[in-house]
């Protein structure tokens, strides 16, 4: 039997780098499209770059998509890519537009026109709910955006609704709530805090500048979700669903187990600074996963204080092994 060949854009994130992880040890030939660019951040996926084909299109130029999916003709699409940095969406409203809801379509469109038979996954957003109508949020949870980035998840995830209704495309949305890892970006709050931490603990810092510690979220492990975004496009009819962990945790416990893990007293360290509040915060977000429980069969592995042990032990490690060669250098 042939084996399945997978494309994925935003190969280079997070997401990105542990779904092809996964598929590699499926079996797939892993294909990845990376934007040109002057300097090359293949950081997180370095370890399997000899494994992997990486192609150059962008979500801006729908022609560049429509070459590269008939050059790769692919089984799996998988769109990871986006303009992901809540915060940011407010700076840069438009190239959010342009990326996390105009670049669906494309990629959408671009699918439909040369390979219609390819399976499709959308990575939607718990920030569409936003001002929540309802805790917890499942399929049926009314969308109430509170950021341009939430914006633009809720059209990608409607058109990707409608492609599917219009052409009898193979296209499903996953609907994450927030997933992290020791190879989230720094801006997220929780590698801040990780990396922060390690920081503190290996005397290079003094202090953590953070902004509302009271906001809650649906925390779990990036390296689960990936198998959940695979589990959808294995099951016979597409449809949607909520991936989470059905447990809300505040900023502050993210903070405190950190600080325990390392020994320290957070109150001593951390800084309220107003700047990092965001225009409009988002209520208490909650997942209800019982649908992909019961029809993917997934369930997350990894516990919120072990996730969050996971990231400290890591920027340890990294920011460790920097320090003892500049001592050595």
């Amino acid at each position: 039997m042939a084996r399945k060949t997978a494309f994925i854009t935003g190969i280079t994130g997070q997401d990105g780098s542990y779904l092809a992880d996964f598929l590699l040890d499926q079996g797939y030939r892993v294909c990845g499209m990376v934007r040109r660019s002057s300097t090359e951040n293949f950081q997180r996926i370095e370890h399997i770059r000899s494994r992997i084909e990486l192609y150059q299109a962008d979500l801006l130029d729908q022609t560049s998509l429509a070459q590269v999916l008939s050059q790769v003709h692919p089984d799996e699409v998988y769109n990871l890519a986006a303009m992901s940095f809540v915060p940011t969406s407010w700076q840069q409203p438009v190239l959010t537009a342009e990326y996390t809801a105009l670049g669906v379509t494309r990629l959408l469109d671009a699918l439909r026109a040369v390979c219609p038979h390819a399976r499709f996954y959308q990575a939607s957003s718990s920030e569409m709910f936003g001002k929540v109508q309802q805790t917890p949020q499942s399929e049926d949870t009314p969308f109430y955006p509170r950021s341009p980035y939430g914006v633009a998840k809720v059209y990608g995830h409607y058109i990707t609704v409608n492609y599917r209704e219009s052409y009898g495309l193979f296209a499903c949305s996953g609907v994450l709530f927030n997933h992290e890892s020791p190879r989230r970006g720094l801006e997220f709050v929780t590698r801040k805090i990780s990396h922060g931490v390690a920081k503190i603990r290996l005397g290079l810092a003094h202090e953590l500048r953070l902004g509302n510690l009271q906001a809650k979220r649906d925390w779990g492990f990036a390296g689960d979700y990936v198998r959940a975004m695979w589990l959808m496009l294995q099951q016979e009819k597409p449809d949607d669903y909520v991936i989470g962990t059905g447990e809300t945790h505040s900023v502050e416990e993210y903070v405190q187990l950190a600080f325990d893990h390392v020994g320290l007293d957070w109150r001593k360290y951390v800084v309220i600074d107003p700047q990092f509040y965001r225009p409009a915060e988002v209520d208490l977000l909650l997942a209800d996963a019982g649908k992909a429980k019961r029809q993917l069969g997934w369930q997350p592995k990894v516990s919120f204080p072990d996730l969050t042990a996971m990231m400290v032990e890591a920027d340890l490690a990294a920011l460790g092994g920097q320090r003892l060669a500049s001592l050595a250098a």
